[in-house]
């Protein structure tokens, strides 16, 4: 059996940046084994599958090389992207995935994608773990929590950018992983509102490029904090990738670009 797979740059309008993520869509799934399989020969932050249902929704799936993920940004972008492609005439795309629903992207007048995502606001933490205290080299300012990560403030990028991290005692905060941001002031990162790092060490390895769905709960706290509700954010991993983020209400808008890297066919037995 022969799977067209095409390998998107979420996030980035720049080969080379911001996530890869691999997108394969089929006429009905393939085995859960077999995807976990593919995902893992990817090699890639997630692979994305897409199956049709007769009424013109996609419903989608997550896969790291290790393990399904519940809700991935980047991939949803990427696959956007491939059947915006493949469908130019499309207004919207709508999604539907366990973990997060229906959700509507459009392609905005400047050619970005945007997704519509459940607003996922973290609450503050009064009693912050020793795994997460040890596991960061730069102690925290403040941190909150949401269902999937510890969210750590600074004061300074240059906390976020040299922060190290000891992935072992991180891995004691499963099932969440850890995000550690700051609001961005120098000319460097003048452009955007904050910038952030995400950490996951065991689903994905230890640092995610670009983390679209960990900026459902980023967008709404500095929202709140910078009192704003459209902002510019950028994630400063080795590849980097910005977001566009719009908070209404129970709703966090998340826009960026895509490009595409790779298209080609896997060849595989079901």
């Amino acid at each position: 059996m022969q799977l067209e797979v095409n390998v998107i740059d979420a996030f980035t309008d720049t080969v080379f940046k911001g996530n890869s993520a691999a997108v394969i869509i089929t006429d009905d799934w393939l085995s859960d084994d077999l995807m976990q399989s593919i995902a893992f020969e990817n090699n890639l932050s997630e692979t994305a599958f897409i199956v049709a249902d007769d009424k013109g929704i996609y419903h989608i799936r997550w896969f790291s090389p290790s393990t399904e993920i519940a809700f991935c940004g980047h991939a949803t972008l990427a696959s956007a992207f491939v059947l915006f492609k493949k469908n130019p005439t499309a207004a919207s795309i709508k999604f539907s995935a366990k973990a997060v629903g229906v959700l509507t992207i459009v392609q905005t007048e400047t050619g970005k994608i945007q997704m519509d995502f459940p607003n996922k606001m973290p609450e503050k933490v009064d009693s912050i773990p020793d795994s997460l205290l040890s596991g960061l080299s730069v102690a925290p300012v403040d941190v909150y929590r949401n269902n999937q990560a510890y969210f750590v403030i600074y004061n300074a990028e240059s906390d976020v950018l040299n922060v190290v991290r000891d992935n072992e005692k991180l891995k004691k905060l499963l099932p969440l992983n850890v995000v550690v941001t700051c609001q961005a002031e120098s000319d460097a990162y003048h452009k955007y509102d904050f910038i952030s790092r995400y950490f996951w060490p065991e689903n994905g390895g230890g640092e995610d490029p670009v983390t679209g769905s960990v900026h459902t709960g980023l967008a709404p706290l500095w929202a709140e904090r910078l009192e704003k509700n459209e902002l510019v954010a950028y994630q400063a991993s080795s590849r980097g990738g910005v977001l566009d983020c719009e908070v209404v209400g129970d709703r966090v808008f998340i826009s960026g670009n895509a490009v595409q890297y790779l298209t080609g066919f896997i060849t595989v037995e079901e």
